[in-house]
């Protein structure tokens, strides 16, 4: 079968697939997600006590931990039985006692939704609080659940340090399906990839990748979904490479791409489909869960490489 034809006819697999498949809801499925703070679009790492929504959907960040990734200082008091806090850097000064809803700032009384917290031995605070008594820029981002401080510019692999590396060790695997080592753009076939991990999340692919995350259906189904940037009505298709050493093909779902109403669309990608068993003779294609997959590849246009993402999620 010629490859144009393969393809055509994987088209048409995933079309049947998505028509018998229940559209997400994406509000409902992050509403149990973590809260994660990104500073100048890189997540600050928090060891112990985690940003949270509180009853009031306020959400509270860590103050040491986000003051100091901002340069500033921390100190603490206690006095009359009462802890004081105090945050300073070269531009801006904050006093605040746990239990009240107010800060002083710069001088200035600030009055905050809800109080300021002691909990895990870690001050908590409004996020508000964050902006106007560090003077930064900040946005939560109700999709991901994230806090967005600072400039909101995501860098790209090789320039956070991700060194292209040969493709010998995945090369057999990737080869499976010919067509992936090709670029799309030149016809040269690729000699490198890109490992990255979840963790180094959000990134400048083609497009930029904000995050990857499993989900499944109420009946059931798996799916990865992507949150990406895009202008386009359509996504790229992603591969997997399998704890067998082969690889799996995916297109995206295009009936069930949701838009974020903010620049970001949620693509979703099959875990197993009936194109394993037509394509590649693989009969107990239905088997195949979440944790067979070792790497995620992007399919690009132009790079001279392949980025993969080590799944999280894999089985030993």
């Amino acid at each position: 079968m010629s490859m144009k034809k393969w393809m055509l006819s994987l088209t048409v697999v995933t079309l049947l697939w998505g028509a018998t498949s229940t559209i997400p809801t994406t509000e409902a499925a992050s509403s149990t997600k973590p809260i994660e703070v990104l500073l100048n679009a890189k997540k600050i790492q928090f060891p112990d006590a985690k940003p949270f929504q509180d009853s009031n959907d306020y959400v509270m960040v860590p103050i040491r931990f986000v003051s100091e990734a901002l340069g500033a200082k921390v100190g603490w008091e206690k006095t009359g039985g009462q802890l004081a806090v105090s945050i300073k850097n070269d531009a801006h000064a904050v006093n605040m006692t746990v239990g009240q809803n107010t800060a002083t700032v710069d001088g200035q009384t600030k009055t905050y939704e809800t109080k300021i917290i002691l909990k895990q031995n870690r001050t908590f605070v409004p996020l508000r609080l964050v902006s106007e008594g560090l003077g930064q820029t900040v946005e939560w981002d109700k999709v991901s659940r994230w806090v967005w401080i600072g400039k909101k510019e995501i860098a790209a692999l090789e320039d956070t340090g991700h060194q292209a590396v040969s493709i010998e060790p995945y090369k057999k695997a990737i080869s499976t399906i010919p067509n992936l080592m090709k670029n799309v753009v030149d016809g040269t076939t690729y000699e490198k990839v890109v490992i990255f991990k979840q963790s180094d999340l959000p990134t400048k692919l083609l497009r930029e990748i904000y995050s990857v995350e499993p989900y499944t259906t109420p009946k059931g189904v798996p799916y990865l979904r992507v949150r990406v940037k895009t202008s386009s009505s359509t996504a790229a298709s992603i591969f997997y490479l399998t704890k067998n050493k082969d690889a799996r093909l995916r297109p995206p779902l295009d009936e069930l791409t949701q838009d974020n109403g903010d620049g970001t669309k949620m693509i979703y990608y099959p875990i197993y489909s009936s194109a394993d068993e037509l394509f590649q003779g693989i009969r107990n294609y239905k088997s195949f869960k979440l944790a067979d997959i070792q790497y995620i590849g992007f399919r690009l246009q132009g790079d001279g490489y392949i980025p993969m993402m080590v799944n999280p999620w894999k089985g030993n």
